[in-house]
C-alpha cells in the first residue's frame, strides 16, 4: 500500500492529541456517573447568571456548576447541578429558582446517588470490554482460514486497535464540548460509543473480509511431510501467495473503499438532519456519534490495512533475520 506510513502518522498524531485533551482537561462525567442532583429551570424572561447565583448562594449548597440552556420549546433557562438533596432543600432550591426571574417554572429534577453513579460507570466499562473482547473472538473465527501471511488473531488485534482509535477520538470531542459549551457526558454518551463499535468494526470487517477473499484467490498450496519433535510424521499445508500482500491488501482496499465512503456519508446526513431538526437532548449524542462515523470511516481504510501490511513486512523481516543468524 502507498502512503501507509503518512496514514499511520496522521492516525497516530489524532490519537496522542485526543488523549492530551483528555488527560489534561478529563471527560466530563455528569450525574449519572458521578451521583447528585440536577434542576433545570425556564423562564419568561431569563435573570443573568449571576442573578441566579445570588439567589443560590446563601442556601448553602456547597459547590455547584450553573450552565444556560434553552428548552425544546425554545425558553432560555438554566441546569443547575448540586449535590445529592433531600427532600426539604430541593422544595427550597425549587423556589430560589422560580424566583430568580420572570415566569419561572422547574421543568426536570434528577437526582442520583453515587453508590447507583458508580455502578453505571462500572457497567458502562465492562460493556465496552465485553464488546471488545466478542469482537476479537470473532474476527479470529471468521479469519482461521487465512493465517498465511499473518495469523487469524492478527485480524482481530488490529481491530480492537482500530476501534480505540475510534472511541478516542469522540471522548476527546465530549470533552471539548464540556470545556467550551459546559456539556456533561451522560447514560447517551455511552451509548454513543457503543454504536461507534458497533459501526467501526463492521466497516473495518468488510475490507478485512475482502482481503481474506483476494488471499484465498491469489495463492498455492501445497501439502509437505513434516516431522515433529517426538518422531512422529504430520502433513501441513504451506501457502505460496502469486502476488505481494501489500498488493492484495491494496487491491481489497479499492474494491471497498466507494462502498465505504458511501455508507458514512449517508449516516452523516442522517445524524446531520438529526442534529437540525431533533431535540436538545440528542444533540451531544448526535455530535459524539458524527465523530465516531468519521474516525471509524479513517480507521477501516487508512490504519487497520496499513497496520496489517505493517506487521506483515515486520513479521517478515523478522523471518530473514532468524533465518539468516541460524
Amino acid at each position: 500500500m502507498q502512503y501507509r506510513k503518512q496514514l499511520l502518522a496522521v492516525a497516530a498524531f489524532t490519537v496522542l492529541g485526543s488523549l492530551a485533551i483528555i488527560l489534561k482537561f478529563g471527560i466530563p462525567f455528569g450525574i449519572d456517573f458521578t451521583g447528585g442532583a440536577l434542576t433545570e429551570v425556564v423562564y419568561e424572561t431569563a435573570p443573568t447568571q449571576t442573578e441566579v447565583e445570588t439567589v443560590l448562594n446563601p442556601l448553602g449548597l456547597g459547590a455547584y456548576s450553573l450552565r444556560e440552556t434553552v428548552s425544546d420549546t425554545g425558553q432560555a433557562g438554566y441546569i443547575v447541578r448540586t449535590r445529592d438533596l433531600s427532600e426539604a432543600e430541593r422544595v427550597v432550591v425549587d423556589e430560589a429558582l422560580v424566583s430568580a426571574g420572570e415566569g419561572g417554572d422547574v421543568v426536570r429534577f434528577t437526582s442520583i446517588g453515587p453508590v447507583i453513579g458508580q455502578e453505571l460507570a462500572s457497567k458502562a466499562v465492562w460493556a465496552i470490554a465485553g464488546v471488545s473482547l466478542i469482537i476479537i473472538l470473532y474476527v479470529a473465527f471468521a479469519f482461521a482460514g487465512v493465517s498465511y501471511p499473518v495469523g487469524s488473531w492478527v485480524y482481530g488485534g488490529i481491530t480492537i486497535i482500530a476501534l480505540l482509535h475510534d472511541v478516542i477520538i469522540p471522548a476527546a470531542v465530549m470533552t471539548l464540548l464540556g470545556v467550551l459549551v459546559g456539556v456533561e457526558a451522560d447514560v447517551l454518551f455511552i451509548m454513543a460509543l457503543l454504536a461507534v463499535l458497533g459501526y467501526s468494526v463492521n466497516d473495518t470487517i468488510v475490507v478485512f473480509d475482502r482481503v481474506r477473499e483476494n488471499l484465498k484467490r491469489n495463492r498455492t498450496e501445497k501439502t509437505v511431510q513434516v516431522v515433529s519433535t517426538d518422531g512422529f510424521e504430520r502433513e501441513e499445508t504451506e501457502y505460496e501467495l502469486t502476488k505481494p500482500f501489500a498488493d492484495i491488501v491494496g487491491e481489497s482496499v479499492n474494491q471497498t473503499i466507494v462502498r465505504s465512503i458511501n455508507t458514512s456519508v449517508t449516516t452523516g446526513l442522517a445524524l446531520l438532519a438529526l442534529y437540525i431538526f431533533g431535540g436538545e437532548v440528542t444533540k451531544t449524542f448526535t455530535l459524539i456519534l458524527l465523530a465516531g462515523v468519521i474516525a471509524g470511516t479513517y480507521s477501516s481504510i487508512c490504519l487497520a490495512n496499513p497496520l496489517l501490511v505493517a506487521y506483515a513486512d515486520w513479521k517478515q523481516r523478522r523471518a530473514v533475520t532468524t533465518t539468516s543468524e541460524t
